[in-house]
């Protein structure tokens, strides 16, 4: 499994962390032996029988993620990593065509940023599809934290094909392990985790303790369709919502903005506000699981099965 002592040890030196990391360390023995225990055996031998790399590293090539390989990558070995959702992927001559074109989400809010030189953090990353993606854009390290531990195993076939010195890591805990007040990182990303929450303000406000000062807040969560234009419009399904059972408050825009202002966000800027399209989420061959296809009324693709409003997506930057 991997050693996240080299990660320790540098952001140790970061004096609003040192005391967080110091904690890590000493639960980090245990991150992979509470959930998906028997699965672990299955992942770490996956990643055994990757070939040995004698060039490492990463380029973007038209939207996908590219990690090179002297030697042939047969589908037989990644496909154990299964469910990819995040992507698309191209690791040696294989072709990992992901549940999610995550790229035409970064091709949207790319020209808004600028990561140059800074210190990223991901909550709730997936398999870091979006790290190298910022890397890629200029930041000096990306750190990510999710508690999937199949999207971690993903991350770690990734980066045996980057290279161990890559300037990325994932952590896999969740947001309530975060130090509460560490406002050390120049931009912080929430993509696809604030409704899951059940405290929405909480998170934004946990966001916002660890962004330093002068930094961004960067945020992308489901929210209603634009005819859902009042500050007081937002939905809290009581059973499921696009088949999922964790979804606990949609708010329209106006709404959303409110809750950031609420917390003291300020410069708030609307990046992009569009509906979720059939061709941007889908099942595959690497992803076999329903999918938004699925997820909406087969007779009004407006609606959920539910009978909810389509998800609708917005990314918002914040200024702390």
């Amino acid at each position: 499994m991997n050693n996240y002592e080299e990660w320790f040890t540098t952001l140790a030196e970061i004096p609003e962390l040192a005391s967080w990391i110091s904690e890590l360390r000493e639960a980090s023995p245990n991150w992979f032996s509470a959930k998906d225990r028997g699965d672990i055996g299955k992942w770490q031998d996956a990643l055994t029988k990757l070939p040995a790399v004698q060039e490492t590293g990463f380029c973007v090539d038209q939207g996908k993620l590219s990690f090179p390989s002297s030697e042939p990558i047969p589908e037989e070995l990644l496909l154990p990593f299964h469910p990819w959702r995040k992507g698309p992927l191209q690791i040696g001559e294989t072709f990992i065509d992901t549940e999610w074109r995550s790229d035409w989400k970064w091709e949207r809010i790319a020209p808004h940023l600028s990561l140059e030189g800074k210190t990223v953090l991901d909550i709730g990353c997936g398999n870091g599809y979006y790290l190298w993606r910022m890397l890629a854009a200029g930041a000096r390290w990306t750190l990510g934290i999710d508690p999937y531990i199949p999207y971690i195993m993903q991350f770690q076939c990734m980066r045996h094909f980057a290279g161990a010195d890559a300037p990325a890591q994932i952590f896999p805990i969740g947001v309530e392990h975060l130090p509460r007040v560490a406002p050390c990182f120049d931009t912080v990303f929430s993509m696809g985790v604030l409704y899951h929450q059940k405290s929405p303000l909480e998170h934004l406000m946990h966001g916002r303790d660890l962004i330093s000062k002068g930094g961004e807040f960067i945020l992308e969560t489901i929210v209603l369709p634009p005819q859902f234009d009042q500050v007081t419009d937002c939905l809290v399904p009581e059973g499921r919502y696009a088949k999922m059972k964790n979804v606990n408050f949609l708010p329209s825009v106006p709404m959303l903005e409110s809750w950031l202002r609420k917390v003291r966000f300020k410069d708030i800027e609307i990046l992009d506000y569009s509906q979720t399209s059939l061709d941007e989420q889908r099942s595959t061959s690497w992803m076999t699981f329903e999918s938004l296809p699925d997820f909406l009324n087969p007779d009004d693709r407006e609606l959920t099965q539910e009978g909810h409003p389509a998800p609708w997506r917005v990314v918002i930057r914040a200024k702390k």
